[in-house]
């Protein structure tokens, strides 16, 4: 009778082990999604900033500076820095759109590397060299 008891109860402990494992497995996965999904945003944001301190140089290229304070290497790096700062200003405000559609096609890219990741680890193959 003990032994049937014992053996139910590690049953029992095992089952719910086994489904607290299953519920730390999806959090971790959550967990790296949205580390994943945080870190696709701030790339998108990234190339939007850089983008648009590109698109904003040669507004500034016509522009001639003298005097004492004014030309010089250190105005040309300097003017380099501000429009990098012009752009992060820019992309945070979410204005023009850039970094949302660049956020979207990042995550198309890695849903589908990762639905051929897993169809090919299933013997399953989706490609050109199916023939």
């Amino acid at each position: 009778m003990q032994d049937f008891a014992a053996q139910n109860t590690t049953l029992a402990l095992t089952q719910s082990t086994a489904g607290a494992s299953d519920k730390k497995a999806g959090a971790l996965k959550r967990a790296v999604e949205d580390k994943d999904l945080k870190r696709i945003e701030e790339t998108a944001q990234d190339f939007e900033a850089m983008f648009v301190a590109e698109m904003m140089k040669p507004m500034f290229e016509g522009i001639e500076t003298g005097g004492m304070f004014g030309g010089g290497k250190g105005e040309e790096i300097f003017r380099g820095l501000m429009l990098q700062e012009y752009g992060k200003m820019m992309a945070e405000t979410g204005q023009l759109g850039i970094a949302d559609h660049v956020k979207a096609q990042m995550i198309k890219i890695q849903e589908e590397a990762n639905n051929q990741s897993s169809a090919s680890s299933r013997g399953l193959t989706t490609g050109p060299m199916d023939t």
